[in-house]
Formats: C-alpha cells, structure tokens, sequence
C-alpha cells in the first residue's frame, strides 16, 4: 500500500472540503455508488520458476466506492474514488489506490480539475500508444488497461476550432509489480528502489497538452507529453550479492497523434507516436479498423471485426521493451443488445517475426441490476525465448468475477 500517497489524497479532500465550506453550505446534491468484486483466477499450467509459488486457484477482492458531492448547478463537483485490493497469494497485489480525489468547475467554455484524476487518450483496441498521462496499474491486470490515480491540474478550453487540454502534473508514481514469489513474475527479483534521470526523482513536474477537433466524419488529436516516462527501463543489476530487476525511468518527449474516421459501418483508426529519451528517437504506430454487422440474422446482435497493425522501431537496449513491433491483431466484439447486457471482445496478436500469439477474450452478462458476471482469458502460445512475454509464457490464466453495484 502506498502509504504517503494515501495520506496526501486524504490531506487534498481535507483541504478542498475547507476551501469550499461557503458553497457547501449552500443546497447541494450527495450521491454514494461504487461497486465491490470477488475474483478467481485460475492457472492451469505449473510454474515456471523454482521461485514461484505453485499456484492453481488464487482468490482476490475488491472495494471501489465513488463519492460524489455536486452543487451550484452542477458546475462544481467534489469526487473521492479510493481503491483496494485483497488478493490470498500475491502480497504486493494486496494494495490501495486514490483513483480520483479532485475538484471540478465548469465555466461558459471551459473546466478546470484540481486533484488527483484519471485521463485517457487512444481509439485502438489492440493499443493505446498516446494514453500517457496516468501511470499502468500493473497489479491489476496485463493488459494495461487499468491506471493508478495522477495528481494533476486539468485545464479544458472548448472552442469552435477544437478542444484544448493543459495538463500540469506534479509528483511522479512508479509502476508497481508483483510479488517476486508470485505468478505473472520472471525468475528474477525486482526492487522497490527505483533509478530517476531526473535529479529530482518523484518529484519532477511533467506537463502535456492535447488538441482535438471533429472535422465531419473525422476525429483528430494532437498531444505532447513532456516528462517522467511512465514506462521504465528494467535494468539488471548485481544487488546484495545477487542478480536483480531495477526499473529505471527516463526523462522523455512524446507527441502522439490520434486519427478516426467513420465510414458507415466501418470505424477506420490510427495511433502513432514519436518519443525521444529512450536512446535513438523512435515511432510506433497502431492502425486498423471495425466493421460493424448489425441484426445479424435477424437476431438482434451485433457483430463488430476488427484488424490492426503494431509496428514499433524502438531500440530495446535503450527502451522498455514493447511486445508489438510488427504485430496483426485480429478480433471479433459480440453485442447481443438483450436485456442483460451480454457482451464479449476475443482477439489475438500475432508477432509476424517471432511467431508469438497473444490471446485475449473478455466477456461480462448483468445477472441482476446490482449484480454482473465476468470473465477473461489471457493466453500466451509459442513464445520464443527473444520475446518480452518469455518471462510469463507459463501463467495463461481465466479469471472469473462476480460484480456488485450499489
């Protein structure tokens, strides 16, 4: 659990709260929500490293309640999101987040959010090349697609030539990995102690700022992002007489652009970035389409196909290493429009010079208006020892999960 952070989340509300005592005094609008998990993964081949625990069926919980205090119209909002996590077998993956703790005012055209907060770029599915504000809660899951809370001064303009975003970022959070003795961990162990360029460690300011604009059918978004990489650099290092994982995070430049395109039924979009600081200025880019089938059969469903590209030119001696750098991505997303909200999203990548294959299947189904079922597969096929997904070739895992609103 981060400890420091919890207790500057908790001093930020104290702080907001007393700032705005004059409007809270004022009639005003409370709403408590939020949701609660029971989680099973299971994995059905054994471990891969002496190191390992030898784990089958690993239990784990979760506790995300949103609270939520409006008032002046709607054009003021205090929101508090804390996160936790209990999980029986892998100790760092028992741990607490501040999602969100921040202040919202919307003016004529504009707002401002002061706080911690969460912001999210992209429009692939495969990858998220431009989503760099908010560091990968890789506690959470693999896929990346889930974000520790950001401290952070959010400032929106809204204009008839597009939208802009100033986003100034004080305090840096290190990734946080799991438990050296758990599933889903190389064979190494990996420190705490985290390397910084920047002299000023956590505490260096980054900033970025977004552009985006609807021209018609088409959907753009510039963005530069100036600061502590939020991807780092494991090193090895001979630490206390053995071998060890230190991640090292570098100071770096990335301006990314963001393209969609809708053509009737086909959704065309495009990632790419370009960043310097990891050695040798590099690019990569994500870019493919969906095409929508609706009322398939008369049934009622949809069906969405996807296809992407990943290429990546990054030197890996010098940069986080990047499992897409000449990848396909194939997928299929399963909408059934019934009155439980049946979805499904499978797709898998394959590395056109490795020959790895990445499956992935996520599928969730309301059993009640408070109660969700949901499951995900995550699966790794003929992974050479080159590849970045070596190190957990072993841990294909289900997880099954049991959602509760309230």
């Amino acid at each position: 659990m981060n400890t420091r952070l919890t207790i500057r989340a908790a001093a930020f509300v104290g702080l907001v709260v007393f700032l705005t005592v004059p409007a809270l005094s004022q009639a005003g609008d409370w709403d408590i929500a939020g949701q609660a998990s029971l989680e099973l993964r299971y994995f059905p081949y054994t471990k891969a490293y002496a190191s390992q625990k030898n784990i089958t069926a690993s239990p784990s919980g979760t506790l995300m309640p949103e609270i939520v205090y409006e008032w002046g119209g709607g054009n003021d909002r205090l929101t508090l999101t804390p996160f936790a996590r209990f999980d029986a077998d892998d100790k760092h993956r028992t741990h607490a987040d501040i999602r969100e703790a921040n202040w919202l005012h919307v003016g004529s055209n504009w707002d401002v959010v002061v706080g911690i907060g969460k912001v999210f770029w992209g429009v692939t599915e495969s990858a998220h090349l431009v989503d760099i504000v908010n560091q990968t809660d890789a506690l959470e899951d693999i896929s990346g697609e889930e974000k520790l809370g950001q401290p952070m001064l959010n400032f929106t303009i809204e204009e008839e030539w597009g939208v802009l975003n100033l986003i100034g970022l004080p305090g840096f959070r290190p990734r946080a990995f799991s438990s050296d003795n758990a599933r889903l961990h190389g064979p190494l162990a990996t420190t705490t102690d985290a390397t910084y360029e920047s002299g000023k460690g956590k505490r260096h300011i980054d900033w970025a700022l977004r552009w985006s604009h609807v021209f018609g059918d088409v959907d753009v978004a510039i963005s530069h992002f100036q600061g502590t990489s939020r991807d780092p650099l494991m090193q090895i290092q001979n630490r206390w007489g053995a071998p060890v994982i230190v991640p090292h995070y570098n100071q770096i430049g990335q301006t990314g652009l963001e393209l969609q395109y809708t053509s009737e039924n086909t959704l065309w979009k495009a990632e790419t970035i370009t960043r310097s600081g990891h050695g040798k200025r590099f690019y990569a880019t994500a870019a493919g389409f969906e095409h929508s089938f609706y009322d398939v059969a008369g049934s009622g469903g949809d069906i969405g196909l996807l296809m992407e590209y990943l290429s990546d030119n990054r030197d890996p001696a010098f940069a986080p290493a990047s499992g897409a750098d000449n990848d396909l991505f194939v997928g299929a997303r399963f909408v059934l429009n019934d009155t439980q909200d049946t979805t499904a999203l499978m797709g898998g990548a394959y590395d056109l010079q490795q020959k790895t294959v990445f499956l992935n299947f996520e599928a969730e189904r309301r059993i009640t208006d408070h109660l969700k079922a949901q499951i995900n597969g995550r699966f790794f096929l003929n992974v050479p020892d080159t590849d970045p997904l070596a190190l957990v070739r072993n841990d294909d895992y289900i997880e099954a999960k049991l959602n509760w609103f309230f």
